[in-house]
């Protein structure tokens, strides 16, 4: 678990780690959450001026009712109410959102206005995407857009924890795990490809502690991919870039939300 106290600009001022166990319950997270809030605010009278907490999660997750559904790789996680329970545990109040869907926010308060369609694709312990589209993050129908991990690039592919054949994230995860790095990034590259294809990016940030670790592997990989993809390159441009917030950008991002459901987006935000 990843903490972050940033200020009202969304300004991080300090971040801390904390483990949690592998399988761990709403419980383990309530508790370790309490904990960190209480030693990062522990200065003077911090506690009391917090504007509220943002939780970034795996989902699946039903962001409009604040509910975590079936959270992959999480066995205790099955239509928890996270954001109804954690705001009672905290006292405060609570923002509940995917991981992804923070860190894209996170980007967009970095960039301000000069941030158009973009996307966040996220590898860590898995792969999400985050995205960005008309000037605010979209959530889809029921909230849970982002499951990019979980489109199908191998009809004939491995079986995914979600069930189906092929995913972008099991293939990934076998490369990955075999040792082949850079058959592992190609094959994010080609997601990249395929979501300019569809939503017409100007920008996408690679983010994640996965990612992270071999960052300039990945980055190289998905640049080339765009470059060799692009068909008019005088006009259809993308910037794909590493994000600038590193391992904080989803703590990061979910406290943002907090300051954009209060403010809005800096140089966004309506006069």
């Amino acid at each position: 678990m990843r903490l972050v106290l940033v200020d009202l600009a969304g300004t991080v001022h300090e971040s801390a780690v904390s483990p949690l166990p592998g399988d761990f319950t709403p419980e383990q997270l309530l508790d370790a959450l309490s904990a960190g809030i209480a030693a990062l605010t522990g200065i003077g009278d911090l506690r009391d001026r917090l504007t509220g907490v943002g939780i970034g999660m795996i989902g699946p997750l039903d962001h409009a009712h604040g509910l975590v559904r079936d959270a992959h790789g999480l066995r205790h996680w099955h239509d928890v109410p996270l954001r109804e329970i954690a705001e009672k545990h905290l006292g405060l109040p609570v923002h509940l959102d995917k991981d992804v869907t923070a860190g894209i926010t996170a980007e967009a308060w970095r960039h301000g206005a000069t941030f158009g369609d973009a996307a966040l694709i996220m590898v860590e312990s898995g792969i999400g995407g985050g995205f960005w589209l008309g000037g605010t993050a979209h959530r889809g129908a029921h909230t849970n857009a982002g499951e990019f991990g979980h489109t199908v690039v191998d009809l004939d592919g491995p079986l995914c924890v979600c069930g189906r054949h092929g995913c972008l994230e099991i293939v990934h995860h076998h490369a990955a795990e075999a040792g082949d790095l850079a058959r592992a990034a190609r094959v994010l590259a080609v997601g990249v490809v395929n979501l300019l294809q569809t939503l017409d990016l100007a920008h996408v940030v690679l983010a994640g502690a996965d990612l992270l670790r071999h960052s300039q592997t990945y980055l190289a990989a998905a640049v080339e991919a765009v470059r060799a993809d692009s068909r008019r390159a005088d006009w259809l441009t993308t910037k794909v870039a590493l994000s600038s917030l590193g391992a904080d950008v989803i703590a990061a991002g979910a406290a943002m939300q907090v300051l954009d459901r209060h403010y809005g987006i800096p140089e966004l935000a309506p006069i």
